[in-house]
């Protein structure tokens, strides 16, 4: 059987006088795919006292099969997507779930006597292991960023702004084949030891510390790259402080195995830079998953203790930043599977270095 196409809805999910509605199927256990997943999320909404859920456009909305600009409207009883949500939610509504992404206006819209709750606290948990065939389209993603950074030493850096540079990469990536570029962050020098700062006109110059990365969407399903260079020479220790990070990957993807918590990946990161010195510069927390969105769980950090699973996909993301001088970062997609970490993209073992 072939993988559903996720820019599809599920299969029980058919047009019926301009709304879509659903025939039930047994519940299964995920990862699930189609309308398994409509069983799946009927159970979660009935652990937790849900009697609807409303999702507009969203990742949320996606894993569903939403395909339009309207509402997703899921019942115990029915499914549809809908410009109108409120014809569709059962009388003596109680409690709605909504999807995060909701505007307010959205939201008194509904004009609706129910509490409301956001349905990621059913729809998280199912999202976070995925098919083969979505673990492919993030795949996918991933490959197209990483081999638009890896065109980086044939584009003239040199007197170029940070900001001219992004746009550079942005349609790079789309004619890469990328449906969506959804972030391009270039910064040099000591910006870059600024955790998330954006493109700015400064001037990259030789000498320079540069930190790029790329988050773009490739059918639906999202991924984020983020490679470190030095331009024309590294500014001094900056090898040193690479070389670290890297380590700090090593150590978090062999550490992303079944079983594991979220959390052990996040400390085996942190003690390979706590080992180094650099303990006190290191960004809090090692990544997150990736899937239909583009920061979704588990996120490895301390306080997250969920167990890794076969089909989760992590952007594992070790970083340095030591004011005033530089930050390094890289980003890298692996895949958690049966027989342990897959990397779907790699970081250079050694520092890049521009030439022009």
């Amino acid at each position: 059987m072939n993988p559903p196409d996720p820019s599809q809805p599920p299969p029980d999910l058919r047009p019926v006088g301009g709304v879509r509605e659903e025939r039930t199927r047994p519940a299964v256990s995920v990862p699930v795919s189609g309308g398994d997943r409509l069983s799946a999320v009927r159970a979660g909404m009935a652990a937790d006292g849900i009697d609807a859920l409303v999702l507009r456009p969203s990742p949320d909305f996606r894993f569903l099969g939403g395909r339009g600009d309207g509402f997703l409207v899921v019942t115990m009883d029915g499914a549809a997507e809908t410009a109108d949500p409120r014809p569709y939610l059962p009388p003596g509504v109680r409690r709605v779930g909504v999807d995060p992404e909701m505007r307010v206006r959205e939201l008194f819209g509904l004009a609706v006597d129910a509490e409301l709750v956001p349905a990621g606290q059913v729809l998280a948990p199912l999202r976070l292991r995925k098919e083969p065939y979505e673990v492919a389209m993030v795949e996918r993603a991933a490959l197209a960023a990483e081999s638009v950074l890896a065109c980086a030493p044939e584009l003239s850096w040199f007197g170029a702004t940070e900001r001219a540079m992004a746009t550079r990469l942005r349609v790079l990536a789309l004619e890469a084949g990328c449906e969506e570029v959804l972030s391009v962050r270039v910064t040099a020098g000591p910006g870059t030891a600024a955790p998330g700062s954006a493109p700015s006109d400064r001037v990259i110059n030789p000498g320079d510390a540069l930190l790029v990365s790329l988050s773009a969407r490739w059918d639906g399903y999202c991924a984020e790259v983020a490679r470190v260079f030095a331009v024309a020479e590294p500014p001094e220790d900056y090898d040193a402080v690479y070389s670290v990070v890297v380590a700090a990957r090593h150590a978090g993807m062999a550490a992303a195995r079944p079983g594991v918590p979220a959390a052990a990946v996040a400390a085996a990161v942190a003690q390979a830079v706590d080992d180094s010195g650099y303990g006190r510069f290191a960004a809090p927390g090692a990544g997150r998953g990736v899937g239909l969105g583009a920061d979704e769980g588990p996120r490895l950090r301390a306080d997250d203790d969920t167990p890794l699973e076969a089909g989760m996909v992590l952007c594992l993301e070790p970083a340095i930043y030591v004011p005033d001088l530089f930050g390094a970062r890289v980003a890298d997609i692996v895949a958690c599977t049966e027989s342990g970490p897959r990397p779907l993209t790699t970081a250079p073992s050694s520092l890049p270095v521009l030439e022009r």
